[in-house]
């Protein structure tokens, strides 16, 4: 089987727009991988950047199931010894209303320099406003 190489130029990037209100966080987080890394596309291939822009408004009123709300942890550490802190799903979304479906988000992406570029063309708002009217993005219905 012959490997696919598509020439940056070649690829058709467009602009969507998910209104994350009311939506079940991973399968949000799982749909935005998908279009960010292009797997909906018939010229998809793994080791390139092939996918589209997304911007995710309300990302703030994001749901999740269960008492996950309570019982769901985000871990970081300091680099001192002893130094890994824990914060659950109703203080992150308190303090940084985008990082839960951001780091869900990232957690679908490959891991590595690609990941990190696909990253990038991921726009998260907490709100309904986004700056992004210029390229006329198209809304998509989960």
């Amino acid at each position: 089987m012959k490997t696919i190489f598509v020439k940056p130029a070649e690829v058709e990037r467009k602009w969507f727009v998910i209104d994350a209100e009311g939506k079940v966080l991973g399968r949000v987080a799982a749909r935005i991988a998908s279009i960010v890394r292009g797997k909906e596309k018939p010229i998809y291939a793994p080791h390139q950047e092939t996918g589209d822009y997304v911007v995710v408004v309300n990302a703030d009123k994001i749901a999740v199931t269960g008492r996950k709300a309570q019982q769901k942890l985000y871990y970081h550490h300091s680099g001192y010894v002893g130094g890994l802190k824990a914060v659950n799903f109703e203080k992150l979304i308190g303090r940084h209303p985008s990082a839960p479906l951001e780091l869900a988000i990232k957690g679908m992406l490959p891991k590595g320099p690609l990941g990190r570029k696909l990253l990038k063309n991921v726009k998260v708002y907490p709100g309904p406003d986004h700056p992004h009217a210029a390229q006329n993005p198209q809304t998509i219905e989960l």
